[in-house]
């Protein structure tokens, strides 16, 4: 909601100027984009439940066939990413292009949608992923208490906050160590995945393509699940103006770091193969953890660890890039101007950082938020959809853009009907009202627009100022440096 800046000339609690502009700096480099690529992608389920792509699939040959192509549909949609994070250098992904493309509109309801619900809820759940496997070695054959749990994710999320309100440089370290932490268990697993094949172990792989299910929906609802896994594949467009060199280092990021996430995916699976058969596979708890107590003993305790490493690492990622979205929507008038200020001492989006770790905080109160996330996820690939569309609409639009990478049209058409099924599979195959009712939230978004960011009411205006002056004052925060 657009509210005047009260606070913002000569009335901050410093009256000398910065050195630096007051935007976000350009401190990502090359490397730790592919650390944010590669630590936000890998979560905890390649680890425990890669599971139900065998479900969908029926056998180990479509299984490993499905993985490698999920790969691929992740490094065609990234490509149309970097495509348009090269076009739009404007940090906040979907959001910067929906803008340019479609009008505010559509991207205040994205901006409404993925705040308020996907990135908060997102964070929510890794960080109790996190909580789960963190707690579990000091209660030996029972699972941890629930209030354990949670106030152990509710330390996670305050932790990764301050983190990432302190420095921006710190918290790419902590993102970039933990991503290297990914790397090295999947390492440990293929080589012994390997050490296994050489040995002989390779009963699963025989008659590999018995039992495959040929049914359009369930080949749809292993694709689906398959490319869950690879979800993150766009998280570095969220933080494109702080990239150094944006033009190189955004398509090469991408190039490298989602490849690289697919043939780990794939090698692993093929490691889990190795040493379970397919019914032991799918009856697994965790994958991983069982693999680890079979072929890694008795050092089997180092998969769980890195377990907690790989959820702590994308949990930051999240938090990372959830921030960049709220601010700059807040610097587009579409959410409050608060969100948009960015620390005079350190350089961060604290403000939207800090407003995102405390939904994520009341998201981990209700017992079941996987439910929320599962009938909301369908909204994530509209969202894609239309990015994709986006892209296409662009060509004929907005011709006079520079485009340093420029895509095969038939990629960007590609992901659109992509798209369109991965929204529209889960539906037909089990309609819910909850689709309905995550519906009606996103355009419930509406009743905000007209009054407070399309009319601009004036006595929202009149509340929102002293509140935006004394939140500046207290967090010692500042408007941007207008961004052209």
């Amino acid at each position: 909601m657009d509210e005047g800046s009260a606070a913002t000339n000569g009335s901050t609690p410093h009256s000398k100027a910065p050195e630096k502009a007051t935007v976000l700096q350009k401190d990502v480099g090359l490397v730790s984009g592919i650390g944010l690529i590669v630590g936000t992608m890998i979560g905890s389920g390649i680890f425990i439940s890669p599971k139900a792509v065998l479900l969908y699939s029926g056998a180990v040959g479509p299984c490993l066939l499905i993985w490698a192509a999920c790969g691929v549909l992740a490094t065609l949609g990234a490509l149309c990413y970097a495509e348009l994070g090269t076009m739009i250098t404007k940090s906040g992904a979907e959001y910067s292009y929906f803008m340019e493309a479609y009008g505010p509109l559509l991207a205040y309801l994205y901006s409404w949608t993925t705040v308020m619900v996907l990135k908060p809820s997102s964070f929510a759940i890794i960080t109790l992923s996190f909580a789960e496997y963190a707690s579990t070695p000091f209660y030996p054959g029972c699972k941890p208490p629930l209030i354990i749990t949670k106030c152990l994710a509710a330390a996670a999320i305050f932790f990764i906050v301050s983190v990432n309100c302190l420095s921006v440089k710190l918290a790419r370290y902590v993102q970039n160590f933990f991503a290297a932490a990914k790397l090295f268990i999947i390492f440990i697993i293929v080589v012994a995945g390997i050490v296994m094949l050489a040995q002989g172990k390779t009963e699963t792989f025989s008659n590999s393509f018995e039992g495959t299910k040929s049914s359009f929906g369930a080949i749809g609802l292993a694709f689906y699940n398959g490319l869950w896994a690879y979800d993150g594949w766009n998280q570095l467009n969220f933080i494109t103006e702080e990239l150094e060199n944006p033009y190189r280092n955004l398509p090469l990021a991408i190039l490298i770091g989602i490849p690289l996430v697919s043939v780990c995916y794939v090698l692993v699976n093929v490691a889990y193969f190795t040493a379970m058969t397919t019914t032991e596979l799918l009856l697994s708890p965790a994958v991983a953890v069982t693999f680890g107590d079979r072929v890694l003993y008795p050092m089997s305790w180092i998969v769980p660890l890195f377990v907690v490493f790989s959820t702590f690492g994308a949990a930051n990622g999240s938090c990372f890039t959830a921030g960049r979205l709220a601010y700059v929507s807040g610097r587009e008038g579409h959410m409050v101007k608060i969100l948009s200020y960015i620390s005079l001492k350190r350089y961060t989006p604290s403000p939207a950082v800090i407003f995102n770790g405390t939904l994520a905080i009341f998201y981990i109160i209700p017992s079941d938020i996987n439910t929320l996330i599962n009938y909301f996820s369908f909204a994530q690939w509209v969202f894609y959809g239309l990015a994709a569309l986006s892209l296409i609409v662009m060509r004929y639009t907005r011709k006079d853009l520079h485009r340093p990478v420029k895509v095969p049209i038939f990629i960007p058409y590609l992901m659109v009907l992509v798209s369109c099924y991965l929204v529209l599979a889960p539906i037909v195959d089990k309609p819910e009202l909850e689709y309905l009712y995550c519906t009606v939230f996103i355009f419930s978004g509406l009743l905000l627009y007209y009054p407070f960011i399309y009319k601009k009411v004036q006595w929202a205006h009149k509340i929102m100022n002293p509140i935006t002056m004394h939140l500046q004052l207290l967090m010692e925060v500042v408007p941007p440096d207008k961004i052209e």
